[in-house]
């Protein structure tokens, strides 16, 4: 199964994404692809987010059996602990404005 959740991107890229998986809610989208069909979609979806993100979800034959893929400003980013995927928050202008003060 293939999770795409998106903030804020074009209308045309929603269409696409909509031929090919089902929207259960505004912006999120699910369902089975194939690998080649998932990086193609992925690779619109991360040239034209622009000022929205977007956070891809599909299965992988890592130790969490799931990979995660990610563009555009987010608060939060995967990064890789010895083979694990964690999400690290980074800081907020105001997060870093109360530590400096």
């Amino acid at each position: 199964m293939t999770v795409i959740a998106t903030t804020a991107i074009p209308d045309n890229v929603r269409g696409a994404l909509s031929r090919w998986l089902t929207e259960p809610m505004p912006g999120l989208y699910v369902g089975t692809l194939s690998a080649k069909v998932r990086d193609e979609l992925w690779g619109v979806v991360a040239k034209s987010v622009g000022d929205g993100a977007a956070v891809l979800a599909f299965p992988d034959s890592s130790e969490q059996r799931f990979a995660i893929r990610t563009a555009g400003q987010r608060r939060r980013a995967p990064i890789d602990f010895d083979g694990l995927t964690l999400i690290a928050f980074n800081p907020t202008e105001t997060d870093i404005e109360t530590v400096t003060v």
